[in-house]
């Protein structure tokens, strides 16, 4: 989310980020947005999950939001919010998919399970968010090489710091018209 703010804040971004969005009240990521004029949002997800999916698509609605990009957001998406926003929800998968995603599929077991299969080769998935962890249709997929000795810390430390720039890529091709979400 950082990186999308500033790539827009330096031009390089041709969008507008209206809010951002997270279950957790102490979240860094509220406290960069709002420093950087971003409207923000907690929605509790844990006591109503119906509930939180209620407020979370009425907060998009309410915010005027036409593409959403999930970025640390951990939790399975409601079906209101799913509907409403269908094919427009992007998420960033620290691995290839379908090969490794699914749910429990997060972080550094990524990583360990792409060094345990022996794969050649990492990287990360931008998909579209259906109510299936890591399923819907892929975006585009950006691959690193997994290096003779590897650990799951060196590779997530390549992963990671990739992760930014091919989402940004990614934003600014759809924005551009170069990159065409289905309908």
């Amino acid at each position: 989310m950082r990186a999308i703010i500033s790539a827009i804040e330096s031009g390089d971004l041709q969008a507008r980020p209206l809010i951002a969005v997270s279950n957790n009240r102490k979240a860094a990521a509220l406290e960069f947005a709002a420093a950087h004029g971003v409207a923000t949002a907690v929605i509790p997800t844990q006591a109503d999950p119906v509930a939180a999916d209620e407020m979370l698509a009425q907060a998009l609605e309410n915010a005027g939001v036409e593409l959403v990009v999930l970025s640390g957001y951990l939790r399975r998406l409601g079906p209101r919010t799913l509907a409403r926003y269908q094919n427009r929800i992007l998420n960033i998968h620290p691995g290839l998919l379908p090969e490794f995603g699914g749910e429990g599929m997060y972080g550094r077991k990524v990583h360990e399970a792409v060094i345990g299969a022996g794969a050649g080769a990492s990287g990360a998935t931008i998909h579209l968010v259906d109510e299936i962890y890591d399923h819907g249709p892929i975006v585009d997929r950006r691959t690193v090489p997994v290096h003779a000795g590897d650990t799951p810390e060196s590779l997530e430390a390549r992963v990671t710091a990739m992760e930014p720039g091919f989402f940004i890529d990614t934003l600014r091709r759809i924005a551009a018209g170069d990159l065409e979400l289905p309908s």
